[in-house]
């Protein structure tokens, strides 16, 4: 733990030039480096590499129709170690591996020869007089697939030794430790480590270690994250290690977290830590929480942790409060608990609640909405047969009613309130006044269109005879359109103060047409502008009627009027940006 430390004062955060190995007494021995495998020759064999097992075990190639077999094919890979490691002078193990972990270069060369004689004599001959591109099988057997590494091959460069620097650190990284197969997807991801100068390579792994990382480890870490050894040290990689092991989390932990398959921002991971730790955390608690939810650090490098984060501070949740909801994290993943309390807030707003009540609800209640996956808001209010005012009603009193409303739950409609109980008396009764028959077809209708509470209807009712017209006539235009009563008696003034002095027509045509008080009335005018200006012209019936005009839809309006006349859709459109 100590070494961590040194983060701050070690010179040798002080990185060696990517240019010029000069600045550093390095002592070449005559393989030309400090990790030259000809210099220090192993006379042992590595476990073997899952790659190479694979190469050993491919079964049967097909090579023009005709199955080579796997006496074959060792026959072929022996030739051409031999020509790699005799004729090209590569070292043994390098030529080794090529020869046995190219299956694809391997299958090209084969049907190039004739596989009918002997294989080995026919590979070395072709060899003899058709030199190979060495980077095809060095970069396949380093794990690259053909149309990985197609663009990474040179026009003028055909052997490994014409590229003394990419042999030089790929040598370094072998006796690090890093597989083979794995050294491919560091040319990949990083691909100008291969371009250091002499020794600039290995002192950087060096230098990690000295601030107290372990080979074994650094191992993992360069195939995970290979830009970790580009440019300066990767100080929000240290420091989240730091973090951790303060929290007494182990390497090998951390190890098994990770994957190689993944690209992680250290810089979010550390935001992260950094966060929990001067909010709430203290180094031990931290370590306890992410041993116990290492999703929290780990899934999408904290960007999802983030997003919580922000996402709560946005409904005014304290830092506080968020530790506290850390600590009682459920067992499952934090982008599954961020989408649950998104898909719950997008459910209040579509049931029109206040957004002061839903930022209450989330600060108060955001772990169980985290937890669970409520229902469709459609498919609840289909389910539960209410309305959207009376749910929010339902939540604001008691919001663990949610609960029995998640996905996989059977949800049966609510008893009627005593409330929607008296509403319908009353709008029965208001109907059995106007002369409707009790549990006729046409009082069915006419409560199913009716919204809002019984007692409003008789007020709207009213409203409409005080305009001048007689009970009979108002009676009468219900029974035709029931839904000219689910408007605020405000807006029936204003659309009978309208159809009386601003367009000039007796009220008693309201009784030949009650549906005009369904209509806005930017369209009544904007659909009597156009007609009155047809007329002008004389392309329309000067004596339709205020139904005809109003009560077809725009699209027929248009096709019907507008288009009689060559200037009719301009008008239209000067008219609709005027009304």
């Amino acid at each position: 733990m100590t070494h961590l430390h040194k983060l701050r004062k070690t010179p040798i955060l002080n990185w060696v030039s990517l240019n010029s190995a000069d600045s550093y007494n390095i002592m070449l021995w005559s393989g030309g480096s400090l990790f030259s495998i000809a210099s220090n020759p192993r006379f042992y064999r590595r476990k073997r590499d899952v790659l190479t097992e694979n190469a050993d075990n491919l079964g049967e190639t097909l090579i023009d129709g005709r199955k080579i077999s796997d006496v074959t094919r060792k026959k072929a890979q022996a030739a051409l170690f031999e020509y790699l490691h005799s004729t090209r002078s590569l070292q043994f193990l390098d030529a080794e591996h090529m020869s046995r972990n190219s299956p694809n270069f391997l299958k090209k060369l084969l049907q190039k020869v004739d596989t009918e004689a002997d294989i080995g004599r026919s590979v070395t001959r072709f060899l003899r007089y058709h030199p190979i591109n060495e980077f095809e099988p060095f970069f396949e057997s380093s794990g690259l697939r053909p149309h990985e590494y197609k663009h990474f091959l040179q026009r003028d460069l055909m052997f490994l030794s014409d590229d003394d620097l990419l042999l030089e650190n790929y040598h370094i990284l072998c006796n690090y430790g890093i597989p083979r197969n794995k050294i491919g997807k560091v040319y990949k991801e990083a691909g100008e480590l291969f371009r250091y100068d002499y020794g600039v390579l290995a002192m950087k792994l060096k230098a990690y270690e000295e601030l107290g990382l372990n080979q074994s480890f650094m191992t993992k870490m360069v195939v995970y994250f290979p830009s970790l050894l580009i440019g300066d040290v990767n100080t929000d990689f240290i420091k989240s290690l730091q973090i951790l092991r303060e929290g007494s989390i182990e390497f090998g932990w951390i190890e098994e977290q990770l994957s190689e398959n993944i690209s992680y921002n250290w810089s979010h991971l550390h935001a992260i830590l950094y966060l929990f730790s001067k909010t709430g955390y203290s180094y031990e608690q931290l370590g306890v929480l992410i041993s116990k939810h290492p999703g929290i650090l780990f899934e999408g490098s904290g960007d999802r942790t983030l997003s919580l984060v922000g996402f709560l501070f946005k409904f005014g949740s304290s830092m506080k409060q968020i530790c506290s909801l850390f600590r009682q994290f459920p067992q499952m993943q934090v982008g599954k608990f961020l989408m649950n309390l998104r898909q719950c807030y997008l459910f209040l707003t579509e049931i029109e609640m206040d957004i002061v009540e839903i930022g209450k609800i989330i600060r108060s209640h955001s772990l169980f909405l985290g937890s669970c996956t409520l229902k469709k808001t459609n498919s609840l209010l289909t389910s539960l047969n209410v309305g959207k005012k009376r749910l929010c009603d339902i939540i604001l009193q008691n919001p663990q009613e949610m609960k029995n409303w998640v996905l996989g739950s059977k949800v049966g409609p609510l008893p009627k309130s005593q409330e929607r109980l008296r509403s319908k008396t009353l709008k029965t009764k208001f109907l059995l006044d106007l002369g409707f028959e009790e549990n006729s077809k046409e009082m069915e209708k006419a409560l199913k269109v009716f919204r809002g509470r019984g007692a409003e209807l008789q007020e709207r009712f009213d409203c409409i005879m005080r305009a001048g017209l007689d009970r009979k006539d108002v009676c009468e235009m219900i029974k035709i359109c029931p839904q000219i009563l689910n408007q605020k008696k405000e807006v029936i003034k204003m659309k009978i103060d309208c159809i009386v002095n601003d367009l000039g027509y007796p009220i008693s045509s309201l009784v030949i047409f009650p549906a005009f008080l369904c209509y806005t009335i930017p369209t009544i005018k904007l659909k009597l502008a156009m007609y009155n200006w047809l007329k002008d012209q004389g392309k329309v019936d000067p004596t339709l009627s205020l139904s005809t005009v109003i009560g077809c839809s725009d699209k027929i309006f248009v096709k019907r009027y507008v288009e009689v006349h060559p200037r009719g859709p301009e008008v239209w459109q000067e008219l609709k940006k005027k009304i």
